[in-house]
């Protein structure tokens, strides 16, 4: 067994990666699918809607994601699941989190510049332009 001397990572700057056998890694953060079968933790400085994708809906159709708000506030709109249908909205403020169904369409919205932190699986990630802006 080998030791090596535990250092700090800057969540803030890579994110950590946790492998099906265990590995926990930290490294880049991928924003697209990824098919190392890592789970990613990442974490976010967020100012402005442009930041956290507010004009792109993005799904995760391998599994469900944690949204977690440490700061700020953040508002997670879900696509509606019937054409014409109006998006649910789930608000959330500093301390607390929200798990995104696997398969289901969502996007952020900010309320105030945030630290998010979010928990998925990247494999099979896919983004969309929304049709309409605010």
């Amino acid at each position: 067994m080998t030791t090596t001397p535990a250092s700090p990572i800057d969540l803030f700057a890579s994110a950590l990666h946790i492998h099906p056998d265990g590995d926990l890694r930290a490294g880049e953060r991928r924003m697209t699918s990824s098919d190392s079968g890592a789970w990613q933790i990442a974490t976010f400085h967020v100012a402005t809607d442009s930041d956290v994708h507010a004009d792109h809906w993005e799904v995760h159709p391998e599994a469900e994601e944690a949204v977690c708000c440490l700061t700020g506030g953040v508002r997670v709109c879900f696509r509606p699941t019937t054409p014409g249908g109006a998006e649910d909205v789930v608000r959330l403020r500093a301390g607390t989190a929200v798990i995104v169904p696997r398969g289901r369409w969502h996007r952020l919205e900010l309320d105030a510049p945030s630290d998010l932190m979010t928990i998925t699986l990247r494999h099979g990630t896919r983004h969309e332009k929304r049709a309409t802006t605010r």
